[in-house]
Formats: C-alpha cells, sequence, structure tokens
C-alpha cells in the first residue's frame, strides 16, 4: 500500500515537474499565458533567449510562433488594370513575428494572420494595379510594381499594429487571361502590320522621290556636259577654220596644192575607181606641175 502511494505521489511529482517547464528553439518564440491573459514573451526578435524555462503548472500556458520568415502564397486572382483589362496575378508576401503579444491579440494565431494578411495584399495589389495600364504590367515594369504593393501593405500593417514586419512582396505572374491574350496579340499584330505598312509605303515615296531627284540631276548633267562640248567643238571649229583661212592668205596657191593632195590620198588610198572626164579640174596637178 505504501510502495503504491509513493509510486502515484512520484508519478504527479513528474506530472508536475514537466508542466512547470518548456522548452523555446532558437527559431521559434513564446507567449505566455496566465488564465488566459498574455503575461510574458520570451526568446522575442531582438532578445534571444532560446532553451529551458520554467513557469508555473496548470495556471501558465506556453504558445509558440515561428520567429523566422513565413511565407504567405496567394491563389491567382482575375485584377482590373487602369484600362480595364483583366490581368490574372499571382503574388505571394513574406513576413515575420516581431511582437507575439500584439500578434496574438490581433489575430490569435497564425490562421487569423493568413486570412487578414491575404485581405491587405488583395486590396494593395488592386489599388495599384487599378492605377496602371496592363501593358506596363505585362511589360516588364515589375520591380516598381512591387516597390508599390510592398509599400502599401507596409502602411495598412503599420497603421494595424499588428505585431509583424513585411519582409518582401513578389509578384510571381501577372498576365492575361488565355482568351484576352489572345485578342490583344492579335491586335498587337494588326497594329505592328499597319505600322510596318505604313514605313514600307513612306520607303517606297522616299526612294522614288530620291530616284526622281538623281534621274533629274543626271539630266541636268548630261544637257551641261553635251552644251560644254558643242561650245568646245564649236570653238574648235572655229579655231580650225582660222587657221585655214590664216595659211590659206599666206600663200593662196599651196593652199590649192596641199587641198588637192589630201582629196588625192582620200580619194585613191583605197584603190577606189573614180570615173570624171578628162578635163576635170581634179586632176589638174597630174597635166601640170602649176596645176593650170
Amino acid at each position: 500500500m505504501i510502495r503504491t502511494l509513493g509510486i502515484i505521489i512520484l508519478a504527479v511529482a513528474v506530472f508536475i515537474g514537466l508542466q512547470s517547464v518548456y522548452t523555446v528553439s532558437e527559431t521559434e518564440q513564446a507567449l505566455i499565458l496566465r488564465l488566459g491573459e498574455p503575461v510574458d514573451a520570451v526568446n522575442e526578435v531582438g532578445e534571444p533567449d532560446p532553451g529551458l524555462h520554467f513557469k508555473t503548472p496548470f495556471i501558465m500556458e506556453v504558445l509558440t510562433f515561428d520567429k523566422r520568415n513565413i511565407e504567405l502564397d496567394l491563389d491567382p486572382e482575375e485584377i482590373l488594370a487602369s484600362d480595364q483589362e483583366r490581368l490574372i496575378v499571382d503574388a505571394f508576401l513574406r513576413y515575420r513575428i516581431t511582437d507575439p503579444l500584439r500578434f496574438y491579440q490581433t489575430f490569435r494565431d497564425e490562421r487569423g494572420a493568413r486570412v487578414r494578411l491575404q485581405q491587405i495584399m488583395d486590396d494593395s495589389l488592386r489599388g495599384v494595379i487599378a492605377s496602371i495600364p496592363s501593358s506596363e504590367v505585362i511589360s516588364g515594369q515589375r520591380a516598381e510594381l512591387m516597390d508599390r504593393v510592398q509599400t502599401a501593405v507596409e502602411d495598412q500593417v503599420r497603421t494595424g499594429s499588428f505585431g509583424i514586419e513585411v519582409i518582401d512582396v513578389r509578384i510571381l505572374r501577372a498576365d492575361l487571361p488565355q482568351q484576352i491574350a489572345e485578342n490583344v496579340f492579335q491586335r498587337m499584330r494588326s497594329e505592328r502590320d499597319q505600322e510596318a505598312a505604313r514605313i514600307r509605303a513612306e520607303g517606297e515615296q522616299r526612294a522614288a522621290e530620291i530616284r526622281a531627284n538623281a534621274d533629274r540631276q543626271a539630266a541636268i548633267i548630261e544637257a551641261e556636259a553635251r552644251a560644254e562640248s558643242e561650245r568646245i567643238r564649236g570653238e574648235g571649229d572655229a579655231r580650225r577654220n582660222e587657221i585655214f583661212a590664216e595659211a590659206y592668205s599666206r600663200d593662196e596657191e599651196f593652199f590649192a596644192f596641199y587641198r588637192s593632195m589630201l582629196a588625192y590620198q582620200q580619194a585613191m588610198g583605197d584603190g577606189t575607181p573614180i570615173v570624171i572626164p578628162p578635163d576635170s579640174e581634179f586632176f589638174n596637178y597630174f597635166r601640170s606641175e602649176t596645176g593650170q
């Protein structure tokens, strides 16, 4: 009987001892509740105190929260941009619990925090994306967009004093719905085709202008060259006539003889037969040395 009682007392003592201690790891922070009311926090951010701790059994309760960054992944949802285009946006949020007391008072647990932060993220995404056209969201202006969303989320978290710190906000995907994307791509392709046709027409018009100008310049140059050649030829003919006239005036008889010799050379050079009357003046120098 006494032995059984001793075993019972020992078991109760062990049970009470186990209820009097708790362990907090380095990746956790603990909130101590006394009859449901928070009274202390252990191993908070900035105040490391992991390890074994003591509490009053049956009166105090220990709640643990993750001390590391917590990821909140949102489901893809449709959001209207400023140009009324629908976008499928997929984003996530990383946060960290910095004040377990405020976190517990606001959300009670991470499930409550998840619901509230999803609402904040949804409001921030809709507010920011609704202020810019869909082309800026799709074209790669993600860094500025994510900064604006993160700032909006941080403002609401700071105003609500939730006991958390927003670490990062990322947009994984922001695309048009499949059917709308196909229509947009078709419209973009049509616009590019029209732009290409316009540029091509302008190029052809410019080429025709350049070609016409080149032809006009060539005609002008050719006409000027022809006029210059005619002028030079005329000057040459005039100079030749002057020389002939001067030579003729100096010795008319020699000039007549020289002209006859040239005529004989051209007429009989190739053995061409010549039919003329015997008394023709063409052969005067064959009948007389003086050509009489």
